[in-house]
Order: C-alpha cells, then sequence, then structure tokens
C-alpha cells in the first residue's frame, strides 16, 4: 500500500507516521516546513511565549508574596525569542527524526492531483516530480483571515506570526479579534506591561467556551489593564505620523483606539483549494474540502483531514483524525469519538473545556446538575499562588452521566483529559466521586465539583 500525504503539520505527519508504523510506503509532502503551523508559527512558538511572559509577570508583581526577593528584574526580549525558536527546532528536529526512522519519504514543494492515481509536486528546490498512490490523504491546514477593512495592508497591521517575530516590544497593540488567538495574545503582550486593547465583533470573548469559564478569564484581563470591546465592528484603520488608529462601531458610538501595533486575530480559513481536487469530482468550497464522518472526500481513495474540511481547528483533532484514517485504510479502525474533544486556551487563568456547555444544556432542554468549585478551595492552588476561578462538571440529573466539563485555573488545560475520558466510558457523577485523589493536588478540585453536584462538597462551606 503506497500512502500519499500532502501537509506536514499534526495532522499529516501523525498520520505519515502511523500508515508507516503500520506497514504502509509513505510519501508526506510539505511546501513549508514540518510541524506545519502548530509547531513553527502557531501553538508551540505562543506557548513558550506565554510561559516566558507569565513566569516574568508573576515574579515582577507577585514575588514578595511568595517570599521571594527580586531587584532590577527585566525581561531580555532577544533571549525570550531565541528560547521559543530553540523550543521549535527541538520539537521539529524530533518530528523529522521519526519520519526518518520510519523510511517516510519528505518531500518538499507544492502538490496538485493529476488523476485520481497520481499527483505532480512543484519541487521547492526546482523541477517537477510525479508520485502515484494507492490512497492519499489530504491535510493542507488553514491559513490567517483577514477582514479587508481599510487599511488593513497597512505596515504595523499584523498577523500572529508577525506578532510572536517582532524585534521590540511595542508600547501598545489593538487586537482586533477576541477568540483564542487574540485573548492569547493579549495575555503575552500585557504580561509584558504593553497596553491592550481587544476589539471583537461578538457579544462574548472565546464564544466556543462556557461562559462561566470565559468570565473568569474577562476578569483577569481587565485587572491587568486589558481594554475589551465586545459587539464592536472594526471599520477603519488609519496610519498617523507615530501611530495606527483603529475605529470601530459599537451600537451607535464610533470609538477609536491608537496603537503602536494592530494585530489580526480574526480567525483562520482552510486551506484546501489550488490542489485540482474539483477536476477529479470532489467538492470543495470557500477552501474547504467536504468529507464525510470518516474524513472521505468525494473521490474514494482520497481523505481529507484536519483544518483544510472546513471543520474544528485544533491541532489535536487533527492529529486524532489522521491517526483514525491512517488505521482505517490499513485495516486497523479504531474510532475516536469525537465528543471527546478538548478546548482549551493557555491564558491566565487557564481555560479548558470537554462535552457540552451549560448553556449548550440549557438549549437542549437537558435536565441537568451542575457541581462547581472555587480554586480558593484548592490546597495546591493556594500553595502555587493562584486561586483564579474553578472547576465545573455537568451532569444528567436522571442518569447521572457527565456530560461536559470545564475548567478555568491554575493548570485547567491538564485536568481536562479526565473530563474527556469520563465522557468517552459514559462515567456518571457517583463514580466521578468515587474515585480517590492525590492530596494536595488541583486535581482535588475535580472530586469537590463532583460532590457539589449533590451539594456535598467538603472543602467549601
Amino acid at each position: 500500500m503506497r500512502i500519499v500525504i500532502i501537509g506536514g503539520g499534526p495532522g499529516g505527519y501523525v498520520a505519515a507516521i502511523k500508515a508507516a508504523q503500520l506497514g504502509a510506503k509513505v510519501d508526506l509532502i510539505e511546501k513549508e516546513y514540518i510541524g506545519g503551523t502548530c509547531l513553527n508559527v502557531g501553538c508551540i512558538p505562543t506557548k513558550a511565549l506565554l510561559n516566558t511572559t507569565g513566569l516574568y509577570r508573576v515574579l515582577k508583581n507577585e514575588s514578595e508574596e511568595l517570599g521571594l526577593k527580586i531587584e532590577n528584574l527585566e525581561i531580555d526580549w532577544e533571549s525570550t525569542l531565541n528560547r521559543k525558536e530553540l523550543v521549535v527546532t527541538q520539537l521539529v528536529e524530533g518530528v523529522k527524526n521519526i519520519l526518518r526512522s520510519l523510511n517516510v519519504n519528505i518531500i518538499y514543494g507544492n502538490a496538485r492531483f493529476v488523476n485520481k492515481s497520481s499527483i505532480e509536486v512543484d519541487l521547492k528546490d526546482g523541477g517537477i516530480d510525479r508520485l502515484t498512490f494507492d490512497k492519499a490523504i489530504v491535510a493542507t491546514g488553514s491559513k490567517p483571515m483577514i477582514i479587508p477593512v481599510p487599511g488593513h495592508k497597512l505596515e504595523g497591521v499584523i498577523t500572529s506570526t508577525e506578532a510572536m517575530n517582532l524585534q521590540s516590544i511595542p508600547k501598545s497593540i489593538c487586537i482586533i479579534g477576541g477568540g483564542v488567538i487574540g485573548v492569547e495574545f493579549a495575555n503575552i503582550f500585557s504580561n509584558l506591561g504593553c497596553k491592550v486593547t481587544i476589539i471583537e465583533m461578538l457579544p462574548e470573548l472565546v464564544s466556543n467556551m462556557d461562559r462561566e469559564m470565559v468570565y473568569e478569564l474577562e476578569k483577569t484581563l481587565i485587572e491587568k489593564g486589558v481594554e475589551i470591546y465586545k459587539s464592536t465592528m472594526v471599520t477603519e484603520i488609519e496610519e498617523t505620523e507615530s501611530e495606527l488608529r483603529v475605529k470601530a462601531k459599537k451600537d451607535d458610538n464610533v470609538i477609536v483606539v491608537s496603537a503602536d501595533k494592530v494585530l489580526m486575530a480574526t480567525g483562520r480559513k482552510p486551506s484546501g483549494d489550488g490542489l485540482g481536487l474539483e477536476g477529479l469530482g470532489a467538492r470543495v468550497e470557500k477552501g474547504a474540502i467536504k468529507v464525510d464522518n470518516l474524513f472521505k472526500t468525494d473521490i474514494d481513495n482520497i481523505y481529507a483531514i484536519g483544518d483544510c474540511t472546513g471543520g474544528v481547528q485544533l491541532a489535536h483533532y487533527a492529529s486524532a483524525s489522521g491517526k483514525m484514517v491512517a488505521e482505517m485504510i490499513l485495516g486497523h479502525r479504531n474510532a475516536i469519538d469525537f465528543r471527546t474533544v478538548p478546548y482549551c486556551v493557555y491564558t491566565d487563568p487557564e481555560l479548558a473545556s470537554v462535552g457540552l456547555t451549560e448553556e449548550e444544556c440549557l438549549s437542549r432542554g437537558l435536565d441537568i446538575r451542575v457541581g462547581r468549585f472555587p480554586m480558593y478551595g484548592n490546597g495546591k492552588a493556594i500553595i502555587k499562588g493562584n486561586i483564579r476561578g474553578l472547576v465545573k462538571i455537568i451532569a444528567s440529573r436522571e442518569t447521572g452521566e457527565i456530560l461536559g466539563m470545564h475548567v478555568a485555573g491554575e493548570s485547567a488545560t491538564e485536568l481536562i483529559s479526565t473530563g474527556g475520558l469520563a465522557i468517552r466510558l459514559e462515567a456518571t457523577s457517583d463514580e466521578f466521586t468515587s474515585v480517590i485523589y492525590p492530596h494536595p493536588t488541583i486535581s482535588e478540585s475535580i472530586g469537590e465539583a463532583a460532590e457539589a453536584i449533590f451539594g456535598k462538597a467538603i472543602h467549601i462551606p
């Protein structure tokens, strides 16, 4: 079995590794860099910056509370960027080594389908290569979506890729978009003392997550001096001699925000066009490749996974999809329960969700019980000096089945897998309370939230 995979991001390279492990001959075509957006200019470098700048903020503002005396603390921005690049390089080279060890043939260039069993590649170093295949997996990811308001091409209007490579820290930045990308960069720059303004078109920040969790983040952002405008539409960006001015409209009011930089954090759009799939009979709409629930296109032997399908835009979703498709192609199908896809935001506090939100349950008319436990009642959170947030568990009133788990606070993104496992195994609130959680850990808050479903949490009045 020969499989060609287009795109070396978290979906494509995981599919390549799994297919090679199962005995397939694999060609992996990547136009720019192995690891894709996530490893190179997305998930990994932003988290490296969040880690360094978050630690800097804590040491600068809360060191005495932790029993530390620090004088003249400064951030070395050049070294911070260098460390970010070292983290990226280590992970990317690790992935390349794994691919090489499995004899995956890595080809750098732009691919296009010739027919249902062959593909041409315009090689990065020149020339054209032609490959034949039995099955193909498209994993071409997504690209930043730019709102074409007047002034969007001005120098100083940047995307997330440029934002994480700024050679100096701006004094002020206006972030257009209050989704995951926007709020994470708001944390990075506010940690550095930069004046940050967020303008969001929708009524809420991070609109796909539980409102109660997002409120915890919004409170902290405001405490850090971030100015937030919701239900606000940007109408124009102007340039003056010394700064940029963003004009926006909220109801009948005109808002003007001045800033050194303007970050377009308005989401991403699928990159599934330009591959010649339409000519073979596949549907591609606005860059999104249409697939069925097994990620198969309208062409029997061609699949598409990850961001390019226009579905969930998460690296771990793409990886899980790539693993499943590779196994399915090679006769080792391992079904994945996509109800357990976690959503994570690496801000302060961290946010994480899996399953149904309370709002979704209510909109569906489900009869539910909700248990909440605040982090200020957790011993480890107090030790860590971070008592913001809570754990929230939603269960069916009739059966006790866990329907959703949502966390805001210390280690939220680490805790959320417990909720995903509970949903996958159709665990009940009673079973959650029967687990013994180690002490002192943040994970104890999960058990407490489960007890709170019955009004019997131990460490809150």
